[in-house]
């Protein structure tokens, strides 16, 4: 089968589409012939080695959509040929950008979405889950997105008003309108911010860009998903123990998405033989949603 492939870090240039064995799902996953999958900040700072100590070759891509093929031991619910969107195994780090992927956490693809929207969703879903949950926000909840215009913002932003939050979304003024279309109140980022916005009880930060002190000043509880630079971070645990469980989300959302409730704005989708260009444009922060491969 094709695979997305590192055999060196270095620029998106070192992408390679290139042929490799087939993968088999173990005790509790299944098998998907992939219709899209998903680029992330994190495929990018692991092709460029900004996470060091990860063994090469390696195979890219965390989340994917596709129809059912191979069911391993112990799974129930699902059958052949059914069309579901979902994760590959974390500890992995990769797999998910090929013809075949194995899945550890899916759910059914809504009607409503795209390929492109299913293949690109569950990792942004399961980020934003944990995040939300962490800051235990709610019904009367005011949440302040810093970055609320990229792909795991406009999800959060849509989840939270969902559990009934007040959200306010800070992002470039050209993407105000949008931020609004997804519920959420925008503002801009940048200095000032602790006086821009007030009354807040929780703040997710989705940018990275070093304004969690301003998002200290401005509400209680605070998380980042994309500051590393933090010295603190999310579990990637996936076990069963895991309080609340894992991957939850992908179910409540797709619900949410066959209400009509849940869209997955995509900033590109490219096919899978132009994974490079997928990669600059994650790689330039400037994307608006979503970036996703298509087979």
């Amino acid at each position: 089968m094709r695979a997305l492939r590192i055999t060196a870090f270095g620029p998106a240039d070192v992408l390679e589409v290139t042929e490799v064995p087939e993968p088999h799902p173990g005790p509790g996953q299944l098998r998907i012939a992939v219709r899209a999958s998903g680029v992330t900040p994190a495929d990018w700072k692991i092709r460029a080695g900004l996470m060091p100590g990860l063994p090469l070759p390696r195979l890219l891509g965390f989340d994917a959509a596709g129809v059912v093929d191979e069911i391993g031991p112990g799974v129930t619910g699902v059958a052949a040929g059914d069309e579901v969107f979902g994760a590959t195994d974390i500890a992995r780090l990769g797999g998910a950008n090929a013809d075949f992927a194995v899945l550890v956490a899916w759910a059914p693809k809504p009607a409503a979405w795209s390929w492109a929207e299913a293949g690109g969703a569950a990792g942004n879903i399961e980020t934003a889950t944990r995040a939300l949950d962490r800051l235990a926000v709610g019904a009367g909840t005011t949440l302040l997105i810093e970055g609320a215009a990229g792909g795991v913002g406009t999800v959060a932003v849509q989840l939270a008003v969902a559990r009934g939050a007040r959200v306010i979304g800070t992002a470039s003024e050209r993407n105000h309108a949008f931020l609004s279309t997804l519920g959420a109140v925008p503002t801009t980022y940048g200095p000032g911010l602790a006086e821009r916005v007030t009354g807040v009880d929780a703040a997710l930060d989705c940018a990275g860009s070093g304004s969690l002190p301003d998002l200290l000043t401005i509400a209680d509880r605070v998380v980042t998903v994309a500051d590393v630079n933090a010295g603190a971070h999310l579990t990637t645990s996936a076990g069963p123990n895991a309080d609340p469980p894992a991957w939850h989300g992908l179910h409540t959302a797709a619900g949410l998405a066959d209400e009509g409730r849940l869209t997955v704005p995509l900033a590109g989708v490219f096919p899978l033989t132009d994974a490079a260009a997928a990669h600059r444009l994650s790689e330039s922060g400037h994307a608006r949603g979503k970036i996703v491969l298509t087979n």
